[in-house]
């Protein structure tokens, strides 16, 4: 594919542009058509951005910045990435294939805000705090210092680069480290312009550095490398059992948000006007492309007929087309590699007994036959010991499964080795929180989906992850706690050293 007078874009690295021999095509999903080229990082290059951060912590540019600055320099980020939207929306509408109007509300209109949220507690962190000890076996005065852990590296996937990037940049900015970022090779653009943003608003050289590169070179290697002090992770689960395990060489911190399989359980008193629309949302935005989807429909016998016929109904209303068209509701999955691991799926759950209500494959059209197309796709007579019901599918594909009892319901729902996220449809909120707390997840919604507050904590528990982003906690992940304590006692025999030293000091 002829790269002439198509733009080039190049890593950024301690403050810098820097280019690379060989480099990436950026392929848009929906044409299949050539947007632009971005250079291919290598282990050097990772070396160099390392390198670079470990010494602008050292020479303490930003990690010994006071807070108040700190934070005045992200806000100043954060404005420019409100007043910027535009743009970063055609980066990522370019890149990923996300619609235009999902990448205005979440993709890109989160960013900002969420990077706002960060600034914030770059002011209000309780960087240092005194703690009320006892006076047994001395008076003692202590302090908890919440020291940056030093150079971070974040590896950021391709489906929300830059607000899944500023999870990880803003509270690792925040709490005054260094940061080195791996993007997806197949959606950089985003979180390359946050870089250049981020320095013309003031940021040290040094302080954040974004290089691409293949995952199993220049991820792993950041993974392992000895001068980084902590990794954040968003992808698959196998990946992250692959980071957990490079990173224990050096026993460096890591943060986890992987895979999902996540319930809806629509319970007997549900809205179904409510459910259904709700149901479709949180299975269907971004064609499926999220870990937190609600892929797993849990059904009352006695409604599943009705149900799974309003699904159909209203999800056959789903447009499909340019992404960057404000009608569009759906556009393709990112890659060829994508389409085709989930018509793989499809086919699995065809084998598996499984019955296509709606979709099942490529969209006809003109206008689909270039690009990576799935039509939003309803599967019934589901049971959860399929492969559609256990594995991360990660396109539009919706699986309907009844339940005749609660009971039977909250088992299907735990019974994942997922639990990043849940949901509930119900019309009674009481009753719906009962059911919420019997449920095995990080984040569980009750009548909506995909709602992400930056001040609410966000992350999975069993093979859904380690730790948490976003929330009043988020710097926690991001500071090493340091624990100063000064005796207030004056005289020696009050002092407890006789429980080493029996006999008493010479001359007293």
């Amino acid at each position: 594919m002829s790269t002439v007078g198509v733009r080039h874009h190049q890593l950024f690295i301690d403050g810098a542009q820097i280019d690379a021999p060989d480099h990436y095509e950026i392929i848009s999903p929906a044409t299949e058509q050539l947007v632009c080229t971005v250079a291919k990082g290598t282990v050097a290059h990772a070396d160099a951005a390392v390198a670079a951060a470990r010494r602008a912590f050292e020479e303490g540019s930003w990690s010994r910045k006071p807070p108040h600055e700190r934070s005045q320099v992200m806000r100043a980020i954060a404005d420019r990435l409100g007043e910027d939207s535009e743009q970063l929306c055609e980066l990522e509408i370019a890149a990923n294939g996300a619609t235009l109007r999902q990448a205005m509300a979440f993709l890109v209109g989160y960013a900002a805000p969420h990077f706002l949220y960060f600034a914030e507690q770059a002011a209000s962190y309780p960087f240092e705090s005194t703690v009320a000890t006892a006076a047994y076996p001395t008076a003692s005065s202590n302090r908890i210092h919440r020291d940056p852990i030093g150079v971070c590296a974040a590896i950021v996937p391709w489906n929300f680069p830059l607000l899944l990037g500023i999870w990880k940049i803003g509270p690792a900015l925040a709490a005054g480290n260094s940061i080195v970022v791996k993007t997806d090779e197949k959606t950089p653009l985003s979180l390359l312009r946050l870089a250049e943003i981020a320095h013309e608003c003031g940021l040290p050289k040094g302080v954040l550095n974004v290089v691409t590169g293949d995952g199993p070179e220049v991820g792993a290697h950041l993974a392992s490398h000895p001068d980084v002090d902590k990794v954040a992770f968003t992808g698959s689960t196998a990946v992250g059992r692959e980071i957990m395990r490079l990173a224990s060489g050096t026993v460096k911190r890591i943060s986890l948000e992987l895979g999902g399989k996540a319930p809806a359980i629509l319970l007997d008193d549900a809205d179904l006007d409510i459910a259904v629309d709700g149901a479709l949302f949180g299975c269907m935005l971004y064609s499926g492309q999220i870990c937190e989807s609600g892929t797993r429909l849990l059904v009352p016998d006695a409604l599943h007929d009705e149900v799974v016929e309003r699904l159909v109904a209203r999800a056959a209303t789903i447009r499909l087309g340019d992404p960057a068209d404000f009608d569009t509701d759906m556009g393709p999955v990112v890659s060829a590699r994508q389409r085709d691991r989930v018509l793989g799926y499809l086919d699995a759950a065809r084998r598996d007994g499984a019955r296509v209500a709606l979709g099942g494959g490529a969209p006809d059209g003109a206008q689909f036959e270039r690009g990576f197309w799935i039509e939003p796709t309803i599967l019934t007579d589901v049971t959860n010991d399929m492969t559609v019901a256990r594995e991360e599918i990660f396109g539009p594909v919706l699986c309907v499964l009844r339940y005749s009892s609660l009971e039977e319901a909250v088992a299907i729902a735990n019974d994942t080795p997922y639990g990043l996220t849940a949901g509930i449809w119900s019309s009674d909120p009481e009753r719906a929180i009962e059911v919420a707390e019997r449920l095995r997840a990080g984040t569980v919604w009750i009548n909506n989906w995909h709602q992400i507050d930056p001040a609410l904590p966000f992350g999975g528990c069993k093979q859904s992850g380690l730790g948490r982003e976003l929330g009043q906690g988020a710097l926690d992940e991001y500071t090493e706690p340091r624990h100063v304590h000064v005796d207030l006692t004056t005289r020696l025999d009050r002092h407890i050293f006789d429980a080493l030293l029996s006999e008493p000091p010479a001359g007293r």
